[in-house]
């Protein structure tokens, strides 16, 4: 399984730059995958030699969503992400924000979507205290979990 904890990540880290590896992170909810996450995670992917992603953990997806949230468990959600081929490594995590992840890790990239801004992500100013960069990748429009949740739900 690509599942580990988080000291493992930190090693992994270690070893991969120790290697002349580029190391991309990035972080979510993934919660029901779309389109839109395989070719975001994808991308991601493509920027470097190993992607992990943080996953949001079942209690900060609650924090961030709501008390409907998350429709997947944490453990279904990251085997879900382990089946996608740009995955790497998945490290579950309760913060709200992946702050002391990226930290911890310090990838030489950090991913996110197009829809935030560089300015509205801490994990950005910790990425370039490092001397890690931040991209952001468009998103892909009309593909979102809130949305298909609305549909479902007819709305």
């Amino acid at each position: 399984m690509k599942l580990v904890e988080r000291q493992t990540a930190q090693e992994l880290v270690q070893q991969l730059k120790a290697q002349g590896k580029t190391v991309v992170f990035t972080n979510g909810c993934f919660d029901i995958l779309h389109a839109g996450h395989v070719r975001y995670l994808t991308a991601a992917r493509e920027l470097g030699d190993c992607l992990i992603v943080g996953l949001n953990s079942d209690q900060s997806v609650q924090r961030l969503k709501g008390p409907a949230r998350p429709i997947n468990q944490q453990q279904d959600r990251a085997e879900v992400l382990a089946g996608l081929y740009a995955v790497d490594y998945i490290v579950i995590f309760s913060d709200e924000t992946a702050e002391s992840l990226v930290a911890e890790l310090q990838p030489d990239i950090y991913v996110k979507g197009g829809d935030y801004s560089i300015e509205r992500l801490p994990e950005a100013a910790i990425a370039a205290s490092y001397g890690g960069k931040t991209i952001l990748i468009p998103e892909v429009a009309g593909k979102s979990s809130s949305r298909i949740i609305a549909k479902i739900a007819g709305q």
